[in-house]
């Protein structure tokens, strides 16, 4: 990678972290136990389409592994990155397919809610968290939709070169 990637790729897990640690001060509630924004997930986006699949993966996986170091514990760390690993594969897929990057990211969202409630079957060992399942991959639908709009919106006003 050369510098500027570098350096890029950098800020973008930064501005990760940031959201992050926002999103953790003021939580967004719609009577959903878990339900999040996702506004760290704008920095993979804008990632996976400024870069490609390499950064994108290494900003998701690097923020999810300082976020865990800085604030959170193991189990943390494990839900974040088994939502994160599932909702990557999906956005991989779903850019490559050809979907716009409302759909990527709206595959994202879905994705991600659903591996961390896989995460949550295996560790609490019943499947009854599946109730929220309904809930939860609406709210992906709805936060990546807005992910995607503000990547795009991002993409548009950011110089080309």
């Amino acid at each position: 990678m050369n510098n500027k990637k570098i350096t890029i790729t950098a800020l973008l897990v930064t501005a990760a972290l940031m959201f992050s640690y926002i999103e953790s001060l003021f939580p967004f509630f719609f009577g959903i136990p878990g339900m999040k924004l996702g506004l760290a997930n704008l920095a993979v986006v804008m990632a996976l389409y400024l870069y490609g699949f390499r950064e994108a993966l290494m900003v998701n996986v690097l923020r999810i592994l300082l976020l865990g170091l800085l604030f959170g514990n193991l189990f943390s760390v494990l839900f974040s990155l088994s939502g994160a690993l599932v909702s990557f594969c999906c956005m991989l897929l779903a850019k490559k397919i050809g979907f716009s990057i409302y759909g990527v990211s709206m595959a994202g969202g879905v994705s991600h809610n659903a591996g961390q409630l896989l995460a949550a079957v295996f560790i609490v060992r019943t499947v009854e968290v599946g109730y929220y399942a309904p809930f939860l991959l609406i709210a992906g639908l709805l936060t990546g939709l807005l992910i995607g709009v503000l990547g795009k919106e991002l993409l548009k006003r950011l110089p080309k070169a």
